[in-house]
């Protein structure tokens, strides 16, 4: 009988071990894959914040000269057509 009872108290903390094991490996296996999927988002938000610090200083620049009235004058001729009084404005194909 006693001999039963410690194969029984065996098995069953050998396959407690096997659960704990288990729950161990597949909580570290997902961390592990938690950590590489947001440094690969980090990776993807760095150089959108990249991009998007570059698009800020193109448009600081534009904001900058659109603030010279000799630069809005000539914009406006060259995009819309416009002209001054008796000019006459002839557009050339590239």
């Amino acid at each position: 009988m006693k001999v039963r009872n410690t194969k029984r108290k065996i098995f069953f903390l050998f396959i407690l071990y096997i659960v704990l094991g288990g729950i161990l490996i597949n909580s570290v296996v997902y961390t592990t894959y938690e950590i590489a999927t947001k440094q690969s988002e980090k990776k993807k938000y760095k150089s959108q914040l990249a991009e998007l610090k570059e698009k800020e200083e193109e448009l600081n620049a534009t904001v900058a000269k659109l603030q010279n009235p000799d630069y809005v004058a000539r914009y406006a001729r060259e995009k819309y057509l416009y002209s001054k009084d008796g000019e006459i404005i002839i557009r050339i194909p590239e």
